[in-house]
This record gives structure tokens, C-alpha cells and sequence, in this order.
């Protein structure tokens, strides 16, 4: 087996079931309870017009600028799979566009994900399908190699498995480890009832505000005037 161009079969997949209990699950609830320290950076913005991506990650590793292994992914994906591909941040060269994108839907593929540019921006941003990406450009890819499948890979600073689950939204992307799963809903749910009800009380006006002035006193922040 050649290392750096291979293509490996995923070994672990959420089943629909648990993939189906993240549909409501914001991706800033997930990122504050695992530290905020493991959700894709800023960079990844989502493309498309609305609509919330929920799949396992089928991992791609490319060399920035070529997409081979990304048409390979689409032709291999599974229904409710992610693509999330590793295109090292590079803006230069599209890994994917209009086509490309149809296909996955047709496949029945939840999303892209690409850390890197995508193109024919009119269309992808007019409509509902989850295209994630860092930037975009006219120019096309080349499609040579080499490039990894199913391996874990790295998009602007969150490191993604195969199997993963995948959750995008009108923030970012996060991806959750499968076997962390069951935890991290817990923890999602707690986040949301406690913001649900600090959300009642701003709309009320019984909101307590003095914790700020006591975490201020308690950095020996002065407030002087």
C-alpha cells in the first residue's frame, strides 16, 4: 500500500438514529462543551443560501489544488456521508463546483466540507445543500494526486476521523468523535435548557448581571470615575 495515495474502506459509521438526534443540536453548544478548543476555525463559512448538515465524515486528504481523490470520495460515499476534505487551506485552485456538487447530492451525500476553494458560487449560494469551504475562485483544479481516503485529517485546526459525526450550521462546522456522542448531547441539552432560561429572564428583566462586576473585582479590575 502506497502512503500519501490510498484508499481505505470507514471502519465505524453512526447509524441514522443518533445521526437524527443532532439535526436540532446548535454547533456552539457542542464546541463550549468540548472546550472550545476542537471546532473548525473561522474559515470555514458555509456557501449555500440555509440548511443545517448532519453525516458521517468521509475523510479526504489532497494535495492543495487537485481533487482526484474527491471525485473518488463522491463515487464511494454512502447516503448521510460528509465529505471533508483536507485541501491544506489553499484558495488557488477550486476543489469543487457546481457538478461536482450535484453529483454528491444525487448520491445521496448530506454535505462538503472543504478546506479550501470552491467555485460557481451563484448556484451553490442560491440553494439549501451544505457546501462548507474557506474561500472561493474561478480557477479549476487539477486531478492528479496524490491523496488519502478515510484517514485522519486536519481542517483549520479541527482534527477530523473517519466516522466521525459531522455537524454544520449557520456558524461554523464541528465534528464529533463517535464515541463521545451520547456525552456531548447530554451536555448540548443541559447548555440549551440553561440559555433558555437565562433567555426568559433577559426578556423579563430579572436577569442577575453581578457576576460581571464581581469577576472584574476578583481580576483586580478598577473602575474608577
Amino acid at each position: 500500500m502506497s502512503l500519501g495515495f490510498r484508499v481505505l474502506r470507514p471502519t465505524q459509521r453512526a447509524p441514522d438514529a443518533l445521526l437524527d438526534r443532532f439535526a436540532d443540536v446548535l454547533t456552539a453548544h457542542l464546541s463550549d462543551n468540548m472546550g472550545r478548543l476542537v471546532a473548525a476555525g473561522s474559515r470555514l463559512r458555509p456557501m449555500h443560501r440555509s440548511g443545517r448538515l448532519v453525516g458521517n465524515a468521509l475523510t479526504v486528504k489532497v494535495r492543495p489544488g487537485d481533487n482526484l481523490m474527491v471525485h473518488k470520495a463522491i463515487d464511494m460515499a454512502q447516503p448521510r456521508d460528509v465529505i471533508v476534505v483536507d485541501a491544506g487551506g489553499e484558495l488557488t485552485q477550486a476543489i469543487v463546483g457546481e457538478l461536482m456538487m450535484r453529483h454528491a447530492q444525487k448520491r445521496g451525500v448530506a454535505g462538503l466540507v472543504i478546506d479550501g476553494a470552491i467555485r460557481d458560487l451563484a448556484t451553490i449560494g442560491a440553494d439549501t445543500y451544505p457546501v462548507y469551504a474557506a474561500g472561493v475562485t474561478h480557477r479549476g483544479p487539477y486531478k492528479e494526486g496524490p491523496g488519502e481516503i478515510n484517514v485522519p485529517i486536519a481542517i483549520d485546526g479541527m482534527v477530523v476521523h473517519p466516522g466521525d459525526i459531522v455537524i454544520g450550521d449557520e456558524d461554523g462546522v464541528v465534528a464529533v468523535p463517535l464515541q463521545q456522542a451520547e456525552q456531548l448531547l447530554a451536555l448540548a441539552a443541559a447548555h440549551r435548557a440553561r440559555e433558555d432560561v437565562t433567555m426568559a429572564r433577559i426578556l423579563d428583566g430579572t436577569v442577575d448581571r453581578s457576576w460581571v462586576d464581581a469577576l472584574l473585582k476578583s481580576r483586580g479590575c478598577d473602575e474608577l470615575g
